[in-house]
């Protein structure tokens, strides 16, 4: 495992800007990458040369998405796609009656390998989300809990981008770019139309937020400046390597489309690239490497500081979704209630913990669990954490020590699917009862003290 892990971190390389011109070649074909141009008339080695679009042509330059693949043979070389069973993945929003109350669900069962393979494609289930992939917009929220590799499989969505946050155990994603090892704590971002494959080491789980629409991209600092929040240069894209590999029995690409599964057999590889370049590329990130901004006054700054992706939406300021974190920090705002305030937003907002304990709710909010508050639902910390934070020495104090929490916000009004609210058994339905304790403070006779 620890030389497996060694070799696939070897295959990454820094990104010296996010949305720049990257080249990678597989060091077993120096030269593999054609000089002067993209589509040579004889690429070198006999290597088919195959563009990736992730924007449309006409799009202005900063904006335009592409890569060049050389490979040893195209993806086209395929037999039909025929409909295969989508298990709990799907973009059904009219399944339940819709549910405007606070969500918790306890951390997501994980199949024991010794009553049922499962992989990541057969192991997402989708919680919840919004919005259409025929008219390319909206998101779904997924989670996946699996416990062994693809074998001879890979995964290619049609429909929008997967932000992929593991929380239990490490997986190593075979792309047509190269390979990425991706541990708890770190992100990938699989982009739209990208092959992949994910191996596991024993028992896996984590969550995925899909964008239809948009790509992920670093959100505006305005008043911050040039430096804060996610650095560019802290992205890592992968390393070309190829296998050249023939598969009798049948290589099979399932493909995600219009919210339904497709497979299609062919007899080689799909991760047959040799050389690469372009702006279109699957990354990762490790969270560690977020640069807080804080409050160091008083009250709070929004939430919107923490944010390390967006996907923006066609309404400027307004993103279709946003991925932030709630990394460990410092707390010093004076005569101020520290933890989250209490909060009716117009946004959803889907949080997850990877590890630690939430500061807002020490007990209930579990590693592998989720919580959503939808538009407009009252949230904000229990009564525990209320009343002790209304008396506590305001001094300066470490926040989230051995914690990372995350947020999927969007502006979309999330549906929750019938494997969310029922199937899956995992939700908790004495959510509301945290909030039940608060008592009322107020004193019609209260008077301010005369210094």
């Amino acid at each position: 495992m620890s030389e497996l892990k060694h070799l696939s971190l070897n295959l990454l390389q820094y990104l010296s800007g996010f949305g720049n011109e990257f080249s990678s070649e597989d060091p077993r074909c120096p030269g593999s990458l054609p000089e002067g141009q993209n589509n040579p008339q004889v690429c070198p080695y006999g290597l088919y040369a195959e563009q990736l679009s992730g924007s449309a042509f006409t799009c202005p330059r900063p904006t335009n998405k592409r890569s060049w693949l050389y490979r040893i043979l195209p993806s086209v070389r395929h037999k039909p796609y025929t409909a295969m069973h989508c298990g709990n993945l799907t973009e059904n929003w009219d399944e339940v009656e819709p549910d405007p109350n606070q969500l918790r669900w306890m951390p997501f069962t994980i199949p024991k390998s010794s009553e049922k393979k499962v992989d990541f494609v057969t192991g997402l289930h989708t919680l919840c989300g919004a919005g259409d992939t025929k008219s390319r917009n909206g998101i779904g929220i997924h989670m996946f809990t699996c416990n062994t590799s693809m074998v001879d499989r890979c995964f290619n969505n049609s429909d929008g981008d997967f932000l992929i946050v593991p929380q239990q155990g490490e997986i190593l994603i075979t792309t047509e770019f190269g390979k990425m090892m991706v541990e708890p704590n770190e992100i990938c971002v699989i982009q739209q139309g990208m092959r992949f494959s994910v191996n596991v080491f024993g028992e896996t789980r984590g969550y995925v937020l899909e964008v239809y629409g948009a790509h992920f991209e670093l959100p505006d600092l305005g008043p911050i400046g040039a430096n804060g929040l996610a650095n560019p240069r802290d992205f890592l894209t992968p390393v070309a390597w190829y296998e050249d590999r023939e598969v009798a029995t049948g290589y099979t690409v399932i493909n995600k489309y219009q919210g339904k599964l497709f497979s299609s057999q062919q007899v080689f590889s799909p991760f047959n690239v040799v050389a690469w370049h372009g702006n279109y590329t699957p990354y990762k990130y490790n969270l560690d490497n977020f640069m807080v901004i804080n409050c160091v006054a008083f009250d709070h700054a929004d939430p919107s500081i923490f944010t390390v992706l967006t996907a923006k939406s066609s309404r400027p300021g307004v993103a279709m979704a946003d991925f932030v974190i709630f990394p460990p920090r410092w707390g010093v705002a004076d005569h101020t209630f520290r933890p989250p305030y209490y909060h009716r937003n117009c946004m959803s907002e889907f949080m997850g913990l990877i590890k630690g304990h939430y500061e807002a709710k020490e007990e209930g909010f579990q590693p592998g669990g989720g919580t959503l508050h939808s538009t407009m639902t009252p949230h904000g910390p229990d009564r525990d954490c209320f009343e002790k934070s209304s008396t506590a020495l305001l001094k300066p104090e470490r926040v989230a020590d051995g914690t990372m929490a995350f947020m999927f916000e969007s502006s979309f009004s999330m549906a929750v699917t019938k494997w969310g609210l029922e199937t899956c058994q995992r939700l908790d339905k004495s959510y509301y009862q945290c909030w039940e304790p608060l008592r009322k403070h107020f004193d019609p006779n209260w008077r301010p003290s005369k210094q």
